[in-house]
């Protein structure tokens, strides 16, 4: 695919399978890199993690924002301080605010309390911008509310991306690239419509054309 992809996502499938020399191959052959693994542990766990991955040379890196404001501080801090001592540049750190994959329904078993998935997805957004973070996860429905409420330099990153109307596997909340991009998304990830498709290229070269590149 080349340079018709902007960043080339490794999420913990890959990683566990081939580790960050993945990463540094990708790197090598002049390919942006986003690691996607969702780094969710005690803050000092995650700063020593997001360095780690500063040194690889990752252009964009996530974190899980339920882990909390000084678990995501500590994050945005070793990326600011790795940078800076290594002189490349920041990655940027977005926080994940609810999975794609989750409903009101499943919100409310896993919080134990009844809440819109909108609400908590700004409310996690607000909190994720207040230590620093780059921007956040989120799926499609999200876009045009967190760019209110966040400001249109906050980078909403949206997974949930589908060819068609009604998707046949795990994604609830989601658009079409279109949809996506009209409605404000600066990065939009797509892996089983490109990859489990005939044609991955056509694939690709479709959803550009939707998004106008």
């Amino acid at each position: 695919f080349g340079t018709r992809i902007d960043l080339y996502k490794i999420g913990i499938d890959l990683w566990v399978k081939c580790g960050p020399e993945l990463v540094r191959e990708f790197i090598a052959a002049g390919a942006g890199v986003f690691l996607d693994l969702k780094f969710s542990d005690i803050p000092s766990v995650v700063e020593k993690a997001v360095s780690a991955a500063t040194e690889l040379g990752v252009q964009m890196l996530t974190v899980h924002a339920m882990g909390g404001a000084e678990m995501m501080l500590a994050a945005t801090r070793a990326a600011r301080i790795t940078a800076e001592q290594i002189g490349r540049q920041k990655p940027l750190v977005v926080a994940v605010t609810v999975l794609t994959s989750l409903d009101r329904t499943a919100l409310t078993q896993i919080t134990g309390f009844s809440q819109e998935v909108e609400n908590r997805v700004l409310a996690l957004a607000e909190l994720a911008q207040s230590v620093g973070c780059d921007g956040v996860v989120a799926s499609p429905r999200e876009i045009r509310p967190l760019k209110k409420r966040c400001g249109p330099k906050f980078v909403v990153v949206t997974p949930g991306i589908r060819l068609k109307k009604e998707p046949d596997d795990d994604q609830l909340r989601f658009l079409t690239p279109q949809e996506a991009a009209q409605a404000g998304a600066d990065y939009i990830v797509v892996g089983r419509p490109i990859y489990q498709a005939a044609d991955p290229l056509t694939a690709l070269e479709q959803i550009r054309a939707q998004i106008g590149r």
